[in-house]
């Protein structure tokens, strides 16, 4: 059900600015806003046009809030859908709190979080997936994940979804139909056709969900983990890295005791570097409990950054790093691994050659970069192959990349039945059967969009947008 109340919040964010916008929305969102705002060429504001702007004051009881604009969006032709207020005025918080007690007073009530957004889906302004996109478009801190929020936004994954879905609903329409003739054994679904379109289904299914592996990563950034044994220079990649000495750097072997991260942006795509205690036997208690956390955050990375002092290249030194890496490749094949030499400034070109040649006899595939983090040589070489790691095509050739988490489980199980549908026509299952199958696959589609929804699902999504929002 749609509420009929007005809310009210504060749009733009808490604390003192050069302005603030306070947003209404409801039936009685005009009216309210009439009450306390007057005009400088003295116009009633609830007859003017949608879409315009007005200069005025508040005022209540003959006191003068605030010079502000006013800007009024007419229901439907607004982002709600419903009549839409929005008063900009100055950004002192002493005035933002004044203004809205005001319009609380006047029988406005204080938004919850998400719900303008929500009062949006409500209304048939977007589809869940595109609210959805709302708050990771706000919540973006690079080009990619913008990127992957406004395409969204646009609909252009619940338009993809839509449009398999509707297909799909025509077929099931015709299947649905043959249980009423049963009796007559009729087919009213061409069957040929049908078994086209579920291959379709599925394969747009699996590219769905096979780009959450790379959307995923976009939008929360990529995990990188920098190892290696203490004093290595892994502090002072990190510092290369980020261009600022964010972490602390000395000659003493486990200066750094505790992992440290920070977000770096590459070309669009925000990775999160994390410098990790160096590994090695040590007695000290607390360096103890930061080496476990160092395997701890390898495990979790998906990029691992093993980095070695090619002063201290000994055979020893070599084997440890061998063993390091292969133990890290068994456990997680996946993950890509990159060997950095560090203080290559120190090495002649035979010494170059000579440790590339010991690192081809390792058993696993890795790339291998040769640096001075002090120096900052070899940075964007790094930089580059970190993005290598990254699957951008998909951004430049405008596909639709999935994540959203939500979507992602609906997407699996979407295809889980369209298989159960597609075999059950392979074995010649009876029509009611598949009908059967068909339903839950259109209800899995009917998630991702809103078409399928219920008040616990809609309150934990819209719970976790801004309130103004």
């Amino acid at each position: 059900m749609i509420p009929q109340d007005t809310i009210v919040a504060l749009a733009t964010p808490s604390g003192a600015g050069a302005i603030a916008v306070i947003r209404l929305s409801g039936k009685e969102a005009i009216s309210i806003a009439a009450e306390v705002f007057q005009s400088v060429s003295g116009k009633d504001i609830s007859k003017q046009r949608t879409h315009t702007i007005h200069l005025g004051h508040i005022v209540s009881e003959g006191k003068i809030y605030d010079q502000v604009l006013l800007s009024i969006f007419k229901g439907p032709n607004s982002y709600t859908g419903e009549h839409v207020v929005e008063i900009s005025c100055h950004g002192s918080t002493f005035i933002q709190q004044q203004i809205i007690q005001l319009l609380l007073r006047k029988g406005a009530k204080m938004a919850q979080a998400g719900e303008f957004t929500l009062r949006a889906f409500l209304n048939g302004k977007l589809d869940l997936s595109q609210a959805e996109a709302v708050a990771d478009l706000i919540a973006s801190d690079n080009e990619a994940s913008h990127q992957i929020a406004m395409q969204q936004m646009r609909g252009g994954f619940s338009n993809e979804i839509a449009k398999l879905r509707e297909e799909l609903l025509n077929f099931a329409s015709l299947i649905e139909l043959e249980l009423d003739f049963a009796e007559e054994d009729v087919e009213f679904a061409d069957r040929s056709a049908f078994h086209e379109l579920l291959n379709r289904i599925e394969f747009v299914l699996k590219r769905l969900i096979d780009s959450f592996a790379v959307g995923n990563v976009i939008k929360n950034g990529i995990p990188v983990a920098i190892v290696g044994e203490p004093n290595v220079g892994k502090s002072t990649l990190l510092n290369a890295l980020l261009n600022e000495e964010r972490a602390i750097v000395s000659d003493i072997a486990g200066t750094t005791r505790d992992t440290i991260e920070d977000e770096l942006v590459i070309n669009g795509i925000g990775f999160r570097f994390i410098d990790t205690a160096g590994i090695r036997e040590t007695k000290d208690v607390v360096e103890s409990i930061g080496i476990q956390k160092t395997f701890e955050k390898m495990e979790q990375a998906q990029v691992v950054l093993f980095l070695v002092d090619s002063s201290q290249f000994t055979a020893d030194s070599i084997e440890n790093l061998k063993i390091e890496i292969e133990k890290v490749k068994n456990k997680y094949p996946t993950k890509a691994i990159v060997a950095i030499i560090n203080k290559v400034d120190l090495l002649s070109e035979e010494d170059v050659k000579s440790i590339q040649e010991q690192l081809s006899t390792f058993d696993v595939q890795l790339s291998t970069i040769f640096i001075s983090a002090k120096q900052k040589i070899g940075i964007d070489e790094l930089k580059n192959t970190l993005l290598s790691f990254v699957n951008t095509g998909a951004l430049r050739n405008n596909e639709t990349i999935v994540t959203n988490t939500r979507h992602y489980d609906s997407l699996l199980k979407a295809l889980e039945e369209i298989q159960k549908v597609k075999w059950g026509l392979e074995s010649h299952l009876s029509s009611d059967l598949i009908a059967i199958d068909i339903r839950s696959a259109l209800h899995f589609f009917g998630e991702i969009t809103g078409e399928v929804t219920n008040d616990e699902l809609l309150g934990n999504i819209f719970a976790n947008f801004c309130i103004g929002k």
